[in-house]
């Protein structure tokens, strides 16, 4: 030991530094140069994780509650008009619903494979870092003879002494850092695994969460049939039957003369041209009604139907049957989601009981384009359009225009 004694006096200096042969060993090496870009991707998906939890929540707690739906519409079935405008609003709410539920669904299994493929590849990641650190290990295993002390005294001057201490120093930073970064990783795989979980568990959330609200559409409609038909059938034995089956059809002319009155006061230089309707319900099924006078299914009772019906799918579209203004895209009790065009000298299109309107009052439209979707809502108990056309203040038939 002879050889160093010229550097007790410089290791006594470094002990006095802290920098003692144990400072270059992992258990007091600071992590200087750990990643931030690792440790905030571990904090964002714990934020992320939590907030698929409260996802799955807000899911369980937003689901409707039919019995309360069928308690409040059963206090107002006293008032025919009443009735159905809240059945009307009950059955749009659980459609919105079911419309961002399947969206949702839809997200949440695009985000369930990405959260896959970011999986696979924290994985990969993973068993790099394992391998690296088993070579690393290995490496220290076959060099344990030399410790960093050693290390250090075998050098022949001060100079030689500072670079092998400074060398030392950086390989136990560097072996740390490898062991700190694993066990990020570790964490890591763990956080997006754990994601990945909560991301199906939101998922299978939402199509429990569908399935009701499609069960209680399916209830609300069935039930909206069932007493509009109970309505008709106990008017049927009774004096009034015709009153009351015109009445229906007296406060939707009532309503369109209003329309066709506001229309007159405005001066318009739109003409229309002659030409032939293109058909406002391109997907329907049947003619389930056709203009004329008709035997009404429920009562019996012959009466003047004003327009055609074209039974077809929910959600099927209805089309601006000629180029034109929308005067009128609102809802009423009877009429449901209706929308009514002005296509020049005194020629109307009305369309009724829509799902959906896709149109507002005042927007120009052309032959053939979107403005609704068919369904049953207002004075209806099946999806279907009901098509009129209007001529001077009076309704004329649709099959003279269409082609």
């Amino acid at each position: 030991m002879k050889a160093y004694r010229w550097m007790k006096p410089v290791l006594t200096a470094l002990l006095a530094l802290g920098m003692t042969a144990g400072s270059f060993g992992f258990a007091s090496v600071k992590a200087t140069n750990l990643s931030e870009v690792d440790q905030a991707a571990v904090a964002a998906k714990q934020q992320e994780i939590s907030a698929a939890q409260q996802e799955q929540e807000n899911i369980k707690n937003s689901i409707s509650d039919l019995e309360s739906m069928v308690a409040d519409l059963q206090e107002k079935k006293s008032d025919l008009s009443s009735y159905i405008q809240s059945v009307d609003s009950s059955i749009s709410e659980l459609t919105d619903k079911i419309s961002a539920y399947s969206s949702l669904i839809s997200e949440k299994e695009n985000e369930i494979a990405e959260r896959e493929a970011e999986l696979e590849e924290a994985l990969a990641q993973e068993q790099e870092q394992y391998a690296s650190m088993c070579i690393r290990i290995q490496y220290m295993y076959e060099m344990e003879t030399t410790s960093y002390l050693e290390t250090i005294l075998a050098a022949g001057n001060f100079s030689d002494m500072l670079n092998r201490a400074e060398y030392a120093e950086q390989l136990a930073t560097y072996d740390y850092e490898m062991l700190q970064t694993y066990i990020l990783q570790r964490q890591y795989v763990e956080l997006v695994k754990e994601q990945l979980e909560e991301e199906q568990a939101t998922l299978e959330a939402a199509k429990e969460a569908l399935a009701q609200e499609e069960a209680s559409l399916e209830t609300l409609r069935a039930q909206k049939a069932q007493d509009l038909a109970a309505y008709q059938s106990d008017i049927n034995s009774t004096e009034s039957t015709i009153t009351e089956l015109e009445a229906d059809l007296e406060y939707q002319t009532s309503l369109i003369e209003q329309l066709e009155a506001e229309i007159e006061k405005i001066t318009s230089t739109a003409s229309y041209d002659g030409g032939t309707f293109c058909w406002p319900c391109p997907n329907y099924i049947t003619i389930s009604s056709d203009y004329g006078y008709r035997s009404d299914p429920f009562t019996g009772v012959t009466k003047f139907h004003n327009g055609v019906d074209m039974a077809a799918n929910e959600g099927s579209s209805i089309l601006a049957a000629y180029g034109g203004t929308v005067v009128a895209a609102a809802y009423n009790w009877s009429m449901g989601n209706y929308v009514m065009i002005d296509h020049g000298d005194n020629l109307y299109t009305i369309y009724m009981h829509a799902s959906k309107l896709y149109v507002s009052a005042g927007d120009a439209v052309s032959k053939g384009d979107l403005i609704a979707a068919v369904g049953t809502t207002g004075s209806s108990t099946g999806n279907h359009l009901h098509f009129s056309v209007r001529l001077n203040g009076s309704y004329v038939n649709p099959w003279d225009y269409l082609s």
